[in-house]
């Protein structure tokens, strides 16, 4: 029998309910008001008491509000049509909704319940499978997904029947199994699974080593993130999250690309919905959209369902890690994913940790960061979920908790920074700051000494030194002038530069610098490098600025022009000779 229970006290979204029997915690319940039920997540159990978070508003509430427990977490549903969907945090399909504003306590089945889909076998009647394996496949928008034994079986079974090639929608049976004790399980191509609970149908979770290459060359070549690694990008308003969210996502090695805007202001979610149907996939041309999936969770909703929407899309990217897929999550921003926590936290009068976040922040973020990684599977494939979260610190001050938390478990650190925002150069990623612990690793080094050379990490190393001795030495020349400082400063200053504008600055609108690929970004740097190195010779400071700002314009327009084309070849023939002008012999 389902338990019971009442209202007993309204604090904003955190209710107290006094029950009639047993709950657990993260159970969903509704609670009805004026006959509408309002779905919420049981946070807190202390004897006859649940304290639940309220996923909608819940003005007009009263003491005495009869309640419904449900007996599971709060789950999503997974299958075939969730690819081009626009979701809220709860999962209700947005396109399915009526009017300009949301109803409070309408709730929409997340997938098409009518759509019938062509399914293919890919079991045979007789055969022992188990939790991931694929039973069979359907195509959705040229993508095969995989039908697979649900994730809550366990243990062994006998696929007793399974359905010929044809078409089904999503909750007819496709196939049933049979366990060790003769009892039979009916499989639709649907499943569910609660969004707090890890999909762990792998046989190993090894450290990520693969690049994952995004046409950035900020990323690709300075600070690399691997296929199921973890980066975050941090900056203050106006530093171009959105626009290098949208880069990566565009041009990122991915299967499937999903969007969590997570507690960001209604006008940028909008931006995403209008924006996001219109970018074409550079791989195939077709739209972009046809591959992601949104999930708009804005600021002015309920902190309950912003807390929901991060863990709702993390679960949904495990979903298709499962199928071998390469995943990419992006979520913008976890700080509001860190302040709704901060709310639910204060009203439960939890003792505060800085900042009157919660005391187990870090454990929090540190989790869900754990979720993503790359995965072999038990059919001898791989897959992968990638995650890159934004972070908004107020002021863009990066000592704030959620920024410092977040460093401890992301391994790609992305500042933006407002200075290099203000000079127009981005991306706005401050190339000293940023870094990516992966170039540490001797799997990730071993794996990119083949894909793209030996001596690769050195390289990178040594730009970054130059950069250092760059901004030292521009310092110097800022509080002692031009002329205090000695002529090698001057040219050791300039080669900095030459680095900053033609490695680490790239332009987001232009057709071809928009997305450099990694052969591109290593014969650029090549270039450059050896530039570098070089030793020129300069008769006064004006010498030295004149002669790098016209090499650093020749370098930016082999940067817009085909990669190889006669155009290239001609402004590398102008680099040449600007360099054996000066050049020592």
């Amino acid at each position: 029998m389902a338990t019971k229970g009442i209202v007993k006290g309204v604090v904003g979204n955190l209710v107290t309910i006094e029950a009639d029997g047993p709950v657990a915690q993260n159970e969903i319940c509704y609670i009805t008001v004026a006959g509408v039920p309002l779905m919420s997540e049981v946070i807190k159990v202390n004897g006859k008491n649940a304290y639940a978070q309220v996923f909608e508003s819940t003005r007009g509430m009263r003491i005495g509000d009869p309640v419904t427990f449900e007996g599971h977490m709060l789950e999503v549903t997974l299958g075939p049509g969730m690819l081009s969907k626009n979701y809220d945090g709860l999962q209700n399909d947005l396109d399915k909704m009526d009017g300009v504003f949301l109803s409070r306590g309408s709730y929409t089945y997340a997938l098409d319940e009518e759509r019938r889909w062509d399914f293919k076998p890919l079991a045979s009647e007789g055969e022992r499978v188990t939790v991931g394996d694929y039973l069979g496949e359907v195509i959705e928008n040229f993508q095969p997904i995989k039908i697979m034994v649900p994730f809550t079986f366990e243990g062994l079974y006998t696929l007793k029947s399974i359905r010929p090639e044809g078409a089904y929608t999503v909750r007819e049976e496709i196939a049933v199994l049979v366990d060790d004790e003769g009892k039979e399980h009916a499989v639709t191509m649907e499943q569910k699974w609660p969004v707090k609970r890890p999909i762990t149908c792998y046989v190993d979770k090894p450290r990520p080593y693969k690049l994952l290459e995004t046409g950035v060359r900020m990323l690709d070549t300075m600070n690399p993130i691997v296929e199921g690694g973890t980066g975050f990008i941090p900056g203050p308003f106006g530093t171009g999250k959105t626009v290098l969210q949208h880069a990566i996502s565009k041009q990122a090695a991915a299967d499937i690309v999903i969007i969590a805007a997570c507690g960001e202001r209604a006008n940028e979610v909008v931006e995403v919905f209008k924006e996001f149907p219109e970018l074409k996939d550079p791989n195939t041309g077709r739209p972009l959209m046809e591959r992601t999936i949104i999930i708009a969770n804005t600021s002015n909703m309920p902190v309950a369902a912003r807390e929901a929407s991060v863990y709702t899309a993390m679960t949904i990217a495990e979903y298709y890690r499962s199928m071998g897929l390469r995943v990419l999550l992006m979520a913008d921003s976890t700080s509001r994913w860190a302040q709704a926590l901060r709310e639910m936290s204060n009203r439960l009068e939890e003792l505060p940790g800085p900042d009157a976040f919660p005391m187990d922040l870090s454990a929090i973020v540190a989790n869900f960061y754990a979720r993503a990684g790359f995965v072999h599977l038990k059919n001898g494939k791989t897959g992968s979920v990638t995650f890159i979260g934004t972070v908004s610190p107020a002021g863009g001050n990066l000592k704030e908790p959620v920024t410092e938390n977040t460093k401890k478990v992301a391994r790609c650190f992305y500042a933006l920074e407002q200075e290099r925002a203000d000079r127009k150069r981005y991306p706005a990623v401050n190339p000293i700051d940023s870094y990516s612990k992966y170039l540490e690793y001797p799997e990730f080094q071993a794996y990119v000494a083949e894909r793209i050379g030996s001596g690769w990490i050195e390289k990178v190393a040594e730009m970054k030194q130059r950069l250092i001795q760059g901004k030292e030495i521009s310092e110097q020349i800022n509080i002692l002038g031009d002329d205090g400082v000695p002529l090698e400063y001057h040219v050791t200053f300039w080669k900095s530069e030459l680095i900053d504008f033609v490695l680490c600055q790239q332009d987001a609108f232009d057709e071809v610098d928009c997305n450099c690929p990694i052969e591109r970004q290593e014969y650029m740097a090549d270039k450059v490098m050896d530039i570098c190195r070089m030793e020129f010779d300069f008769e006064g400071f004006v010498e030295v600025s004149d002669f790098f700002k016209e090499l650093i314009n020749a370098l930016r327009q082999m940067n817009y022009t085909l990669f190889q084309s006669e155009d290239f070849r001609a402004a590398e023939e102008k680099v040449n000779a600007l360099v054996s002008q000066r050049a020592k012999n």
